[in-house]
C-alpha cells in the first residue's frame, strides 16, 4: 500500500484514483442489462444480487455473459489504465473498483460479491495466474454446481500462485516477462478477504446444506 501521508503533490494523484475507480466500479452493469431487457429488477429475482450469476437464474444465458463480460472489464479497465503510473496505482485502483462493485453509492451500499470485477484486477495485473484462477473455476463449479464455492476458492488460490508464479520466476523457472508483481500479491489477497467476506450468507447456507446448484432454484 502506497504511502499516501506524503505531500500534496505527491498523493493527490491517489487520492484522485479512488473516486473515479470506484465510480468506475459502483456501475451495476447487472440491474442495468436486466432492466434494458425488460426483466425488471434483477434484485427482486433469485438471490437479489446484481452479479451475472443472479442474471443466469432468470434463464437469459446471453444476459449473463453480457453482465459477466462487463464487470470483469471495469476491473481490467480500471487496473490497466492506473498501470502507466506504477503498481502503486494498480494498487489503489484495483481496491478501489472492487469496493465499488460491493457497495454501490447508487444502490445504497449494496452490491454484488466483488468476483467478477476481482477476476477483472487479476487479468490485468497478471493475465496468467488470472487464466489458472479461472480454470480452476471453472472445475470446480462442473464438479459441485456451485458457483459460490468455486468462487472462494478461486479467489483464495489467486494470490497463493501470484506468489508461487513470483517464486519460480525468482529460481528462474518460469521466464520473467510473465507479469505479475509482489504489490499485486498483496492486492488480491486483500480482495480475496473482501470477497469471503461478502460471501457470508453463502457460507451460512454451505453449512446448513442450503446453497443452491446451477439448474436449481
Amino acid at each position: 500500500m502506497p504511502d499516501l501521508l506524503g505531500g500534496l503533490a505527491y498523493t493527490w494523484p491517489y487520492y484522485a484514483a479512488i473516486p473515479v475507480c470506484y465510480l468506475i466500479g459502483s456501475i451495476p452493469f447487472g440491474l442495468i442489462v436486466a432492466r434494458l431487457a425488460g426483466l425488471g429488477d434483477i434484485r427482486r429475482i433469485g438471490s437479489g444480487n446484481i452479479g451475472a450469476t443472479n442474471v443466469l437464474r432468470t434463464g437469459h444465458g446471453g444476459l449473463a455473459l453480457l453482465t459477466l463480460a462487463l464487470d470483469l472489464g471495469k476491473g481490467t479497465a480500471a487496473v490497466a489504465a492506473a498501470g502507466f503510473y506504477g503498481p502503486d496505482f494498480e494498487y489503489i485502483a484495483g481496491l478501489s473498483v472492487v469496493l465499488g462493485h460491493m457497495f454501490p453509492v447508487w444502490l445504497r451500499f449494496q452490491g454484488g460479491k466483488g468476483v467478477a470485477t476481482a477476476f477483472g484486477v487479476l487479468f490485468a495485473v497478471s493475465w496468467p495466474v488470472a487464466l489458472a484462477a479461472g480454470a480452476g473455476f471453472a472445475i470446480v463449479v462442473a464438479a459441485t454446481r456451485i458457483v459460490s464455492v468455486a468462487s472462494m476458492i478461486a479467489m483464495i488460490a489467486a494470490p497463493a500462485m501470484l506468489w508461487a508464479m513470483l517464486a519460480l520466476q525468482r529460481q528462474e523457472t518460469l521466464p520473467y516477462w510473465l507479469p505479475g508483481l509482489p504489490q499485486h500479491v498483496d492486492l488480491m489477497a486483500v480482495i480475496a478477504v473482501l470477497v469471503l467476506v461478502r460471501h457470508h450468507a453463502n457460507i451460512r447456507r454451505l453449512m446448513s446444506g442450503k446453497e443452491p446448484r446451477i439448474g436449481k432454484a
